[in-house]
């Protein structure tokens, strides 16, 4: 798998990175170890997740994993920190303290020194935004981290980030954001990604699927081992069943249909090849399901392609 630079830094990643926001809860340890598998044999190197998936859950699977399935030095480690659940609801904290707390259980769960890249996972105005970015400078300067970067920041939110890291020689500079980018979901064209480019930061879409709803499973209604079956996720995926989405949905299985290709790799092609993208962030259900979107890595879409999925879901 051909390998990019993460924004302006030295950080190299696989142009597909694998997610495990359901590891631990609904992937068990014998899938997650398929996914994993295939995904090391394929050249992947960018491993996600975050404190905050199943309560430490998706971590502490992947700490069993790594020195069993994969070397250490052999993938690229991210987490987050910033979400947690509690009595049923989510929790943002995004205070220094919280934040290097948080680290350090990862660490833990991970059974790893350092990750290569840490993120806050959420913006919060509950905390100067200077006191959650001296965590990343704690981070970085004790080794618990190499690399840092935000998640779900807005584009103003991106800027004065970088900025204020920039700022002061020695501060940690933000590697990458990560938000969420589809045919389904381009929002981030307008201020997050002019502003990634503008400072170097690269972009790691989350969703690259639309919630899966882009690969065409639910065009004729919701199967029952789906996400949208699921209660946890039902709301998450349906967001994205309305008129619009439909129409895009149907574009990229003609363009699927006319090129001999999945309705996944048309559009998970389309949004690993924006500009500014480093690596979309692909979950899957099963290791089949996986070793489907890593099929793409053969594939890149024809100039007309492109141009007809940008007119039927631009704004």
């Amino acid at each position: 798998m051909q390998q990019r630079s993460v924004g302006a830094t030295g950080l190299k990643v696989s142009r597909l990175g694998l997610g495990t926001m359901t590891w631990g809860r609904d992937t068990d340890e014998h899938e997650a170890r398929d996914q994993l598998i295939a995904f090391a044999e394929a050249g992947g190197t960018l491993l996600d997740t975050a404190a905050g998936y199943g309560n430490g859950a998706s971590e502490e699977l992947i700490g069993t994993l790594i020195g069993d399935v994969v070397a250490r030095d052999e993938i690229v480690l991210a987490t987050k920190a910033g979400i947690s659940s509690a009595r049923g609801s989510r929790q943002y904290n995004t205070s220094r303290g919280h934040l290097l707390a948080s680290l350090d259980a990862s660490l833990k769960r991970l059974d790893v020194e350092h990750v290569d890249l840490w993120q806050v996972h959420i913006w919060s105005d509950e905390t100067p935004l200077e006191e959650t970015l001296s965590a990343f400078d704690i981070a970085v300067s004790s080794g618990r981290a190499s690399y840092v970067g935000v998640s779900n920041y807005t584009g103003w939110q991106t800027a004065q980030a970088a900025t204020w890291q920039r700022a002061v020689p020695g501060r940690a500079v933000l590697a990458s954001t990560q938000v969420e980018y589809s045919l389904l979901n381009r929002a981030v064209e307008h201020e997050v990604i002019p502003a990634a480019e503008a400072l170097g930061l690269g972009v790691l879409p989350w969703s690259p699927l639309g919630r899966g709803v882009l690969t065409g499973k639910y065009r004729s209604g919701t199967p029952a081992d789906s996400r949208a079956a699921s209660s946890h996720f039902a709301n998450f995926v349906s967001a994205y069943f309305g008129d619009r989405s439909a129409q895009i949905v149907e574009a990229v299985a003609r363009a699927a249909e006319g090129l001999g290709w999945s309705s996944l790799e048309v559009a998970l092609a389309w949004v690993r090849d924006r500009p500014g993208v480093t690596a979309p962030i692909v979950g899957a259900r099963t290791a089949n399901q996986l070793r489907g979107a890593l099929g793409v890595e053969e594939l890149t879409l024809p100039a007309e392609i492109v141009e007809a999925l940008d007119d039927v879901s631009g704004d």
